[in-house]
C-alpha cells in the first residue's frame, strides 16, 4: 500500500536553501549538536544525517520527531538541505478525534431504543401496582426519605447523547491542526537559526 497520500499525517517534509559556499558537511555540523540529547542516536555519512529517538526529554527542542533524515544536495551549484522528519506524536493527535467520533456514535448505537407511548404508559401501570420497598430500619433512624413513586409521565432514564465525545473531537481535531501547522515552522526556524549561527 502507498502511504504518500496520507503520510503527511505525521510526517514534515521541507528544504532549506544553505548560505553560498556552505558544504554540506559544515551544514549537518552546525546541526548534529541538536542530536545529542538523552536517548537520541545519531549517525553521520557524507552529506546525510540520520536520527531515531526513543523517549526524549521535554527540554528537547526536537522530542515532537521519532525519527528523520537530513540530507543536503547540490541544486544549480548551491547547496539545498532536505529534511524528512516523522512523529508519532502527530499520528496519536489525529487518530484522536476519529476515537472520540467512533465512541459516541458507539454510545448511540448501543442505546436501547425509546418505549413507544403504549410502552411507557404500561410500565408506568405496572410500577403503580407494586407495592414500594420498606426502608431498612437504619436507614429509617438516619432519617433517610421514603421511596417515591415516579410521577406519571416523568421520563425513566435521560436520552443517550454524543454531545461530548464531539466536543472532546472536535478539541483534539483543533489540536492536531494547529500542532501539525506550528511544529512544521518551529522545526524549519530552528534548523535555519542553527545554519546562519543565530541563538534559537
Amino acid at each position: 500500500m502507498n502511504t504518500r497520500f496520507i503520510d503527511w499525517i505525521w510526517n514534515v517534509r521541507g528544504s532549506l536553501p544553505l548560505a553560498k559556499g556552505q558544504s554540506g558537511e559544515e551544514a549537518l555540523a552546525k546541526l548534529s549538536p541538536l542530536f545529542l540529547e538523552p536517548y537520541t542516536w545519531h549517525d553521520r555519512s557524507g552529506d546525510t544525517l540520520t536520527f531515531t529517538k526513543t523517549d526524549p526529554a521535554s527540554q528537547d527542542k526536537m522530542a515532537v520527531f521519532d525519527r528523520g533524515v537530513l540530507k543536503v544536495d547540490s541544486v544549480a551549484g548551491d547547496g539545498v538541505l532536505h529534511y524528512h522528519l516523522s512523529s508519532r506524536f502527530l499520528l496519536f493527535s489525529f487518530l484522536a478525534p476519529l476515537l472520540f467520533l467512533f465512541f459516541g456514535q458507539l454510545a448511540i448505537w448501543t442505546a436501547k431504543p425509546e418505549p413507544t407511548p403504549a410502552e411507557a404508559a404500561a410500565k408506568a401501570k405496572e410500577a403503580e401496582a407494586k407495592p414500594l420497598p420498606e426502608l431498612h430500619p437504619i436507614d429509617k433512624f438516619l432519617g433517610a426519605p421514603a421511596p417515591e413513586k415516579p410521577k406519571q409521565g416523568e421520563p425513566s432514564r435521560r436520552k443517550p447523547s454524543s454531545t461530548a465525545a464531539y466536543v472532546l473531537a472536535g478539541i483534539f481535531a483543533a489540536l492536531y491542526v494547529i500542532g501539525r501547522i506550528l511544529e512544521a515552522w518551529l522545526v524549519k526556524r530552528l534548523f535555519l537559526r542553527r545554519l546562519e549561527d543565530q541563538p534559537d
